[in-house]
Protein backbone atom coordinates (compact mmCIF):
# COMPACT_ATOMS: atom_id res chain seq x y z
CA UNK A 1 0.00 0.00 0.00
CA UNK A 2 1.14 3.52 -0.70
CA UNK A 3 1.38 6.14 2.01
CA UNK A 4 2.12 9.84 2.06
CA UNK A 5 4.44 10.65 4.95
CA UNK A 6 4.39 14.38 5.66
CA UNK A 7 6.88 16.33 7.74
CA UNK A 8 5.40 19.34 9.52
CA UNK A 9 7.26 22.03 11.40
CA UNK A 10 6.58 25.42 12.93
CA UNK A 11 8.03 28.86 12.38
CA UNK A 12 9.97 28.64 15.66
CA UNK A 13 11.74 25.51 14.46
CA UNK A 14 12.65 26.96 11.08
CA UNK A 15 13.97 30.14 12.68
CA UNK A 16 16.02 27.97 15.05
CA UNK A 17 17.82 26.34 12.13
CA UNK A 18 19.80 29.54 11.56
CA UNK A 19 21.35 28.93 14.99
CA UNK A 20 22.58 25.45 14.11
CA UNK A 21 26.30 24.95 13.68
CA UNK A 22 27.63 23.87 10.28
CA UNK A 23 28.21 20.44 11.83
CA UNK A 24 24.55 20.25 12.91
CA UNK A 25 23.37 21.19 9.41
CA UNK A 26 25.75 18.68 7.82
CA UNK A 27 24.61 15.92 10.22
CA UNK A 28 20.96 16.64 9.41
CA UNK A 29 21.51 16.64 5.64
CA UNK A 30 23.54 13.42 5.82
CA UNK A 31 20.74 11.81 7.83
CA UNK A 32 18.19 12.81 5.19
CA UNK A 33 20.37 11.51 2.34
CA UNK A 34 20.99 8.19 4.16
CA UNK A 35 17.31 7.87 5.02
CA UNK A 36 16.25 8.46 1.41
CA UNK A 37 18.89 6.01 0.15
CA UNK A 38 17.66 3.31 2.55
CA UNK A 39 14.10 3.74 1.27
CA UNK A 40 15.25 3.58 -2.37
CA UNK A 41 17.37 0.48 -1.72
CA UNK A 42 14.47 -1.26 0.05
CA UNK A 43 12.22 -0.46 -2.93
CA UNK A 44 9.80 1.47 -0.71
CA UNK A 45 10.55 4.98 -2.01
CA UNK A 46 8.16 6.19 -4.69
CA UNK A 47 8.88 9.93 -4.53
CA UNK A 48 10.02 12.59 -2.09
CA UNK A 49 10.62 16.34 -1.99
CA UNK A 50 11.31 19.16 0.39
CA UNK A 51 9.23 22.31 0.17
CA UNK A 52 9.99 26.02 0.45
CA UNK A 53 9.07 27.98 3.52
CA UNK A 54 5.49 29.33 3.74
CA UNK A 55 6.46 32.85 2.72
CA UNK A 56 6.73 31.49 -0.83
CA UNK A 57 3.38 29.64 -0.73
CA UNK A 58 0.30 30.91 -2.53
CA UNK A 59 -3.36 29.97 -2.13
CA UNK A 60 -5.41 29.80 -5.34
CA UNK A 61 -9.22 29.95 -5.33
CA UNK A 62 -11.50 29.95 -8.33
CA UNK A 63 -15.28 29.93 -8.51
CA UNK A 64 -15.32 29.21 -12.25
CA UNK A 65 -16.00 32.85 -13.10
CA UNK A 66 -13.39 35.40 -14.06
CA UNK A 67 -9.78 35.21 -12.98
CA UNK A 68 -8.69 33.00 -10.10
CA UNK A 69 -7.78 34.71 -6.83
CA UNK A 70 -4.15 34.17 -5.82
CA UNK A 71 -3.20 35.19 -2.28
CA UNK A 72 -0.26 34.70 0.03
CA UNK A 73 -0.39 31.49 2.01
CA UNK A 74 -0.56 29.41 4.00
CA UNK A 75 -3.15 30.76 6.35
CA UNK A 76 -1.53 33.18 8.84
CA UNK A 77 -3.09 31.39 11.81
CA UNK A 78 -1.36 28.12 10.88
CA UNK A 79 1.10 27.18 13.61
CA UNK A 80 2.65 24.32 11.66
CA UNK A 81 3.22 23.84 7.96
CA UNK A 82 4.28 21.12 5.56
CA UNK A 83 8.03 21.23 4.95
CA UNK A 84 8.55 17.98 3.03
CA UNK A 85 7.06 14.62 2.17
CA UNK A 86 7.73 11.08 1.04
CA UNK A 87 5.48 8.79 -0.96
CA UNK A 88 6.32 5.24 0.04
CA UNK A 89 4.98 1.85 -0.97
CA UNK A 90 5.29 -0.53 1.96
CA UNK A 91 3.76 -3.74 3.25
CA UNK A 92 1.77 -2.45 6.22
CA UNK A 93 0.66 0.59 8.18
CA UNK A 94 3.11 -0.44 10.90
CA UNK A 95 5.99 -0.20 8.43
CA UNK A 96 4.78 3.26 7.36
CA UNK A 97 4.79 4.26 11.04
CA UNK A 98 8.37 2.95 11.41
CA UNK A 99 9.44 5.07 8.44
CA UNK A 100 7.66 8.11 9.93
CA UNK A 101 9.30 7.55 13.32
CA UNK A 102 12.74 7.53 11.72
CA UNK A 103 11.95 10.74 9.83
CA UNK A 104 10.76 12.32 13.09
CA UNK A 105 14.02 11.51 14.83
CA UNK A 106 16.21 13.41 12.36
CA UNK A 107 19.08 15.09 14.20
CA UNK A 108 18.90 18.78 14.97
CA UNK A 109 20.95 21.13 17.13
CA UNK A 110 23.79 19.30 18.88
CA UNK A 111 22.64 16.06 17.21
CA UNK A 112 19.53 15.80 19.37
CA UNK A 113 16.50 14.14 17.70
CA UNK A 114 14.06 16.80 16.52
CA UNK A 115 10.84 14.90 17.24
CA UNK A 116 9.23 16.59 14.23
CA UNK A 117 5.50 15.80 13.85
CA UNK A 118 5.07 13.36 10.97
CA UNK A 119 1.65 12.71 9.48
CA UNK A 120 0.99 9.35 7.77
CA UNK A 121 -1.92 8.95 5.35
CA UNK A 122 -2.80 6.02 3.11
CA UNK A 123 -3.11 6.95 -0.55
CA UNK A 124 -6.43 5.79 -1.93
CA UNK A 125 -5.51 5.99 -5.61
CA UNK A 126 -7.88 6.71 -8.47
CA UNK A 127 -11.48 5.45 -8.44
CA UNK A 128 -12.20 2.20 -10.24
CA UNK A 129 -12.89 2.62 -13.97
CA UNK A 130 -16.37 1.10 -13.64
CA UNK A 131 -17.39 3.33 -10.73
Amino acid sequence: MKYMIMMHTGQDATEGIVNWSQQDVKRHIEFQHDFDRELRESGEMVFNEGLTFPDQARIVRHDGKGAPAVTDGPFPEAKEFLIGFWIVDCASPERAYEIAAKASSAPGKDGEPLGIPIEVRPIVGPPAADA
